[in-house]
């Protein structure tokens, strides 16, 4: 097993659900029901398991090439994303199932997780698959397996400070894998951009 193609597996069946949305009969109300809940709940337990387990070793794989910037970029940005996607779940549920308006909700939910897998395909996954062994993606596939398998019903969804999320995910960074020491305890996400502090 591989978490960068358990992920991408995922990727193709949230795919796949959304595409079934489209094209059940508006009026067939308890089949729209019944695949959207299954999808949101898919949606926020794959979102809760990459920020469990891929995320905090995206950053430390990140840290070991010397590629902490990019890392950082690209899980404050996932993490950002992971929000979108959460909150537009949730306008879903205000309006009436099968309506326009219900529809329209679930557009953007796909829209906003459309964006951020075609971005997560490109950057983190790629990045991942470059500088990560096959033995610890392999040991992440089943962390990642586990979690949403203990979680399939749902979890409960809930925004993350994208800054907090990374600067916290580096404080759990054991020292001798981050490099040199920094007395604060980061590093240095209040710096992207800007160079080492």
């Amino acid at each position: 097993m591989d978490i960068t193609q358990l992920i991408l597996d995922d990727h193709h069946e949230q795919r796949r659900l959304f595409a079934m949305l489209e094209q059940i009969d508006r009026a067939d109300t308890a089949t729209l029901e019944a695949i959207w809940a299954r999808l949101s709940a898919f949606l926020e337990v794959h979102a809760a398991a990459e920020e469990a387990i891929f995320y905090p070793e995206l950053l430390q794989v990140g840290i070991r090439t010397g590629g902490t910037g990019t890392a950082e970029a690209e899980t404050l940005d996932a993490i950002h994303d992971h929000n979108d996607i959460r909150d537009a779940i949730a306008v879903v549920a205000e309006h009436v199932v099968g309506s326009s308006e219900w529809f329209d909700a679930v557009a953007g939910v796909n829209l906003a997780n459309s964006d951020h897998m075609a971005e997560e395909e490109r950057e983190g996954l790629t990045d991942f698959r470059r500088h990560a062994g096959l033995e610890l993606r392999h040991q992440l596939a089943v962390a990642f397996a586990a979690f949403e398998a203990r979680h399939f019903a749902g979890v409960v969804p809930v925004d993350k400070d994208p800054e907090a999320y990374v600067h916290e995910a580096e404080g759990a960074i054991p020292a001798s894998d981050s490099g040199p020491a920094r007395t604060d305890g980061s590093l240095g996400i209040g710096n992207l951009g800007k160079g080492p502090a």
